[in-house]
């Protein structure tokens, strides 16, 4: 493993150069992007939102959010180190879905949360490893 992250550290520009030399007519390079396999969501609490409207809706955030992992909605949710913030890992294949999942939380019902949506994918670079053939 400590061998394959030089590696793959080294092809992440020749990968760039590679998808982008198809695209330099257009001025925008060609970058493949992957199939979304997961959505991360940031949730913050909207500016002027106080603890005192937060915490009455707590229990039934938990709630919800439990019955989200155990129907494997959830993959994985954490605590910033700070506390500022909820990272929550969705199984969703579109940010619409990922919206849809957690809008229908107490916290979001309540208008009291504010949700930034970042799909995921694969790591596209790691097509130049299996040659440009590889492209599919």
């Amino acid at each position: 493993m400590k061998i394959m992250i030089p590696f793959l550290m080294a092809a992440l520009p020749v990968a760039s150069a590679t998808q982008s030399q198809s695209g330099v007519a257009s001025g925008l390079p060609n970058v493949v992007i992957p199939k979304t396999s997961a959505v991360l969501v940031i949730e913050t609490p909207k500016k002027g939102v106080t603890a005192q409207q937060i915490i009455p809706v707590i229990p039934a955030e938990i709630r919800g959010t439990v019955k989200l992992y155990l129907d494997g909605k959830i993959r994985q949710w954490y605590s910033r180190g700070d506390g500022k913030r909820v990272i929550i890992l969705l199984d969703a294949k579109t940010v619409d879905e990922a919206r849809a999942i957690l809008e229908a939380l107490p916290l979001a019902k309540e208008h009291l949360m504010d949700h930034e949506y970042i799909p995921l994918g694969p790591l596209m670079p790691l097509r130049a490893l299996m040659g440009l053939g590889a492209q599919q």
